[in-house]
């Protein structure tokens, strides 16, 4: 009798749940690689408005255009037109950068940047600049989930009471809070968002299971409800710190071989036919995730008294990477008898990856300041990434095209776009020159030397 009545009552909390989560309405603060294709997706089902405050951003989108190419246009235009059609009380896509606006919605996704300063330190700025926001329209039964990569703890240690203190409501008595780390792969077009696992997690169980049955409405490949938000949090933290320990393995191996005059590559696929090894290449560690996340999780271990070791050895070596290129193109054209200062050097690429817009903390820059100090005359060639965006993170003059009438002393492919595969690389190099290879993308017999 008593599993009969436990199993009639789990039918009606989850009946009681599907309705809740129905009403929800949803803001996504945020409209970066993150936040947009979470707009698109939701929007499909859910009365949606992404917001940002760039009023630039807001108004290429609310025209039917992305910046980031992550967005499937035809999704995008199909999830506005649904807006349009259905009103403001219904599923669809809008956009705006009006703050007022945000007291309509009743669940606030926030996908903000969380990167680090000058100082590797977390910078929470933009994070805790779209609590207050968010605080200011906040109404008793509202939710607030975070997917921006945090440390854990921060999503209640910092956010809630920022939430708290703009709006004068109570944390899980007025309103709740949920956290869902991001895991969006810029430039994947195979793993798209709703075919990635999601971790999910609430500051209640109720909310906990409100926040993935929401999730679990889009997310094809299905969630993972973690049993706290510090625990959602953690678990985002070290799937990179792991991936970025394991780069920073092979670009050890890198120096080492280096020194020996053999091919790291060469020895990776040898070990690679055992079963049980993990084939990752060397290479410069950028974006917003592998090459950030380990400080977050460092800082937040520091401010426990412990220091960690190994997260920080592996930052060491990988920050250190782009040096290492750029010295070792120094030594080979000295070896080719090019005299130094004033040579030309043409670096291909600097996204932080390949066939992708995104600049951001990209490690190419490395090897730009380096050959420069050497008083090398640098070219940074990139079809992909905005010559504007590049200038005001970094300084740096980028070509759109590369000239019929320049040749190079020395060139770098530091991105393996597509457009670089197809290169007449003899065509832009000089007899004699110089060309490296750091994503062993090339055919050997062009380059002459690889990480």
């Amino acid at each position: 009798m008593n599993n009969v009545v436990e199993e009639i009552n789990q039918v009606q909390i989850a009946a009681e749940t599907e309705i809740v989560v129905a009403q929800r309405s949803i803001a996504i603060i945020g409209l970066g690689y993150v936040g947009l294709p979470l707009a698109i997706e939701f929007g499909k089902h859910y009365n949606v408005m992404g917001f940002d405050i760039n009023q630039e951003r807001i108004a290429e989108l609310s025209e039917g255009h992305d910046r980031t190419k992550e967005a499937d246009m035809e999704e995008l235009l199909e999830a506005m037109n649904m807006k349009k059609k259905s009103g403001k009380s219904r599923k669809g896509l809008g956009f705006s950068f009006n703050k007022e606006e945000l007291k309509d919605y009743n669940t606030f996704i926030v996908t903000v940047p969380t990167p680090i300063d000058q100082f590797k330190a977390p910078d929470l700025k933009p994070l805790l600049k779209a609590s207050e926001m968010i605080g200011a329209a906040l109404k008793p039964g509202d939710i607030v989930i975070y997917e921006s990569t945090v440390y854990p703890g921060c999503t209640e240690e910092d956010c809630v009471p920022v939430l708290e203190r703009v709006s004068g409501l109570k944390y899980n008595k007025d309103f709740f809070v949920g956290y869902s780390p991001e895991r969006i792969n810029p430039g994947d077009k195979v793993n798209t968002l709703t075919k990635i696992k999601k971790v999910t997690s609430g500051s209640t169980p109720e909310i906990a299971t409100i926040v993935d049955d929401l999730y679990s409405s889009i997310i094809k490949a299905g969630t993972h409800k973690a049993p706290s938000i510090k625990v959602a949090e953690a678990s985002k933290a070290i799937e990179n710190a792991q991936r970025d320990l394991n780069i920073s393995f092979v670009n050890e191996l890198a120096l080492i071989f280096d020194k020996i005059g053999i091919d790291t590559n060469d020895v990776i696929e040898a070990a690679g036919t055992k079963w049980n090894f993990l084939k990752y290449k060397p290479g410069l560690v950028g974006g917003h995730c592998i090459g950030v996340d380990p400080y977050y999780l460092a800082h937040k271990a520091e401010s426990l008294g412990y220091h960690p070791q190994v997260i920080l050895s592996g930052r060491r070596v990988n920050d250190t990477m782009g040096q290492f290129v750029a010295n070792k193109v120094v030594k080979l054209m000295i070896e080719k008898d090019h005299k130094i200062k004033g040579s030309k050097a043409l670096i291909l690429g600097i996204t932080f990856k390949e066939n992708c817009p995104d600049v951001r903390n990209t490690r190419v820059v490395d090897i730009y300041h380096e050959l420069e100090q050497f008083g090398l005359d640098v070219d940074i060639y990139d079809p992909w990434a905005n010559e504007e965006a590049v200038y005001h993170e970094y300084g740096v003059d980028i070509i759109k095209q590369l000239s019929n009438s320049v040749v190079y002393d020395a060139i770098i492919v530091a991105v393996a776009h597509q457009e670089f595969l197809e290169l007449d690389y003899k065509k832009i190099i000089r007899n004699n020159g110089v060309i490296f290879d750091t994503k062993a993308c090339l055919n050997r017999d062009l380059v002459d030397a690889r990480l």
